[in-house]
């Protein structure tokens, strides 16, 4: 080789050995940005660069930031794995609402609220032991109209009966059936009574030539001490069932052990929902035996006096299917089967009304006895209505 040669190829090495000499100062400088470097050189800085690398990584959410472009960066974003299972504890949390399950749990207690409203059964044990499995079907209250004719001399009406519909085979007739008695306090009310304030023409619970009558008297007590009221209701219960059997509908007057209305207001009521009025009562006459069944019967005196003139015929015809019927059944009837009474009902009625005395205080008035009155009693209507 020549000496020129020579020169060239020592130049040349001469180049490649600075590069290379430079290439290392720029790799040493590059690496001075990198995550790893900054951390290292914090360690050995005394810990307040490490602290300053924390608090960068709080306020940006991660070291990737400063340097977006590194590999480091691309191992950092590994670093939020365990924030990634810390969002796996709220499981716990998914768990709290199912503890409500209990609380869905209390809405079960209201359940004994809901039998309350059954204890009212059980205040009125014999008056609701009748005929509970009979036929009924939809019912309505009924309260006095003060609109309605007469209604104005009723002293007691705050309550109100009630109109059962036949399930079958109806009739379309309403049969007014009214529980004798049964009213708190009526004794110490009283009403006019005629509509027409006239004195009484008969004697009777009240006097003769009175011109106000009791509202509604407590009635009398059996020999064994029963209260009239009770024996009247579980006739009427019977009754009822019974008619609606066979295609009636029933207004009970009173329907239970106690009604806010008076005789007034009760005849008020049939004459404007009913078909008939049927009043079911015991005599109160001193006999010890069963005098048996009849019916009070219009006094010739009270039968020129409106509305008594233009509806005593249909009371009589009422009365008398009521006593075919006891008789029919095998029911006791005393003597012809009436008796001339001058009543609050009577004379205020204007549907086909009577008063109906099923015996006395010696009458037997078990299940069975009001029962068999009933049965009466459903046989003459069924008389009445088919003529």
């Amino acid at each position: 080789m020549n000496k020129r040669g020579t020169a060239a190829l020592l130049l040349a090495l001469a180049l490649v050995l600075t590069g290379c000499l430079a290439d290392r100062n720029t790799e040493d400088a590059a690496q001075v940005p990198s995550g790893d470097v900054l951390l290292t050189s914090a360690s050995e800085s005394g810990g307040d660069t490490e602290k300053t690398a924390e608090d960068v990584t709080g306020a940006t959410g991660g070291l990737p930031v400063l340097d977006p472009t590194g590999g480091s960066a691309s191992e950092a974003p590994t670093t939020p794995e365990p924030t990634t299972e810390a969002p796996t504890t709220p499981e716990p949390t998914t768990e709290a609402p199912t503890t409500p399950e209990p609380t869905t749990e209390a809405p079960t207690t209201p359940e004994p609220t809901t039998e309350e409203p059954t204890t009212p059964e059980s205040t009125t044990p014999e008056e609701t032991t009748a005929g509970e499995d009979g036929p009924r079907a939809a019912s309505e209250e009924v309260y006095l109209d003060p609109d309605w004719q007469y209604a104005e001399e009723s002293a007691i009406n705050s309550g109100h009966a009630v109109l059962y519909y036949a399930q079958e085979n109806r009739k379309d007739i309403v049969v007014g059936v009214n529980a004798g008695h049964g009213t708190e306090g009526g004794s110490s009310v009283k009403t006019y009574c005629h509509p027409d304030h006239t004195p009484k023409v008969t004697g009777g619970t009240t006097e003769e030539g009175a011109i106000k009558a009791i509202a509604v008297s407590s009635g009398m007590d059996f020999d064994d001490g029963t209260p009239e009221s009770r024996v009247t209701l579980k006739v009427a219960q019977y009754l009822r069932d019974m008619l609606l059997a066979k295609g009636y509908d029933v207004l009970m007057v009173r329907d239970g052990k106690d009604v806010q209305l008076d005789n007034v207001a009760r005849t008020v009521i049939c004459n404007h929902t009913a078909d008939c009025h049927i009043a079911i009562h015991y005599d109160s006459d001193g006999l010890g035996y069963d005098k048996g069944a009849y019916f009070m019967s219009v006094p010739g005196a009270l039968k020129s006096m409106y509305p008594v003139s233009d509806h005593w015929q249909e009371h009589e015809e009422l009365g008398r299917a009521l006593i075919a019927g006891c008789r029919d059944t095998g029911y006791k009837v005393w003597d012809d089967g009436s008796m001339d009474m001058d009543l609050t009902q009577t004379s205020y009625s204007t549907v086909p009304s009577v008063d109906i005395e099923m015996g006395n205080q010696s009458s037997a008035h078990d299940d069975d006895a009001c029962y068999e009155a009933a049965e009466a009693l459903a046989a003459g209507i069924d008389i009445f209505f088919e003529n």
